[in-house]
């Protein structure tokens, strides 16, 4: 398992100061995947007060947005981080920005649970998210757990199930257009359901952005127009060399 390190600082206030990075964006995540779950669940179950909680926590997500990146500001200006520190800083002021936009979209599924739920209470009529929603909340989790650890190789795992993802949201729009196609009277539900299911398939894309700034920490390389298994034969490679890991962590390129 390749994973990265906090580097140990003679300042223990510079230690404290990146772990406490490290942990708020963590508690940034755990908000995000909370708003996500009640979202999906308010839709499936019909529940709108749930809803509403749900699409609140939107405006706790931006709060904590802006201060971690005030936060990394502060350290970029007094602590000049380099190496591992300062790919680490770049891969939070990243993070935040891709967990903020999966608030969004986590927002936009709590108000279509609010509208519909309005209208019509009966319980279980989206049943066709319930697994593309179990999937999204999956591997946003599984993407905080990479970040957490800051573990290459489940950043990398997380990653590839961003294709399951994509296949169900697939499945689920061509669902919808052989509804529509049969019954117009199904058009409205149809495309409730398509637009939160766009919403859910870009928080899988959010996850796997995550998942790749994690290497990126682990590597010191970016990932992003790599394909996975490149990124999966580097970390195998670079656990195979002796002193790999001083080797990261000096790069002075983040």
């Amino acid at each position: 398992m390749e994973t990265a390190h906090l580097t140990h600082h003679i300042s223990s206030r510079y230690n404290e100061d990146l772990e406490r990075l490290r942990s708020s964006v963590l508690k940034m995540g755990g908000v995000v995947e909370a708003q996500l779950s009640d979202a999906v669940t308010a839709l499936l179950t019909a529940d709108s007060q749930l809803a509403q909680r749900a699409a609140h926590r939107d405006h706790i997500i931006d709060g904590l947005e802006i201060a971690i990146d005030e936060d990394c500001g502060r350290i970029l200006a007094t602590r000049s981080p380099a190496a591992s520190d300062l790919r680490l800083v770049f891969a939070v002021i990243k993070t935040i920005t891709d967990l903020e936009r999966a608030g969004d979209e986590g927002e936009k599924v709590a108000y279509v649970a609010m509208r519909v739920n309005g209208a019509d209470r009966s319980t279980d009529r989206y049943w066709e998210l319930r697994h593309l929603g179990r999937l999204a909340i999956e591997q946003l989790r599984a993407a905080l757990d990479a970040f957490s650890r800051l573990d290459g190789e489940a950043a990398i795992a997380c990653a590839r199930g961003d294709r399951m993802l994509d296949s169900e949201f697939e499945m689920v729009q061509r669902l919808c257009i052989t509804f529509m196609m049969e019954d117009p009277r199904t058009i409205r539900r149809a495309l409730d359901v398509m637009k939160v299911a766009r919403a859910l398939e870009r928080i899988g894309d959010h996850a796997k952005n995550i998942c790749e700034y994690v290497v990126y920490v682990v590597l010191g390389k970016d990932v992003r127009h790599r394909s996975l298994e490149e990124a999966a034969a580097e970390l195998e490679r670079r656990r195979a060399q002796p002193g790999a890991r001083e080797l990261i962590d000096s790069d002075a390129v983040p």
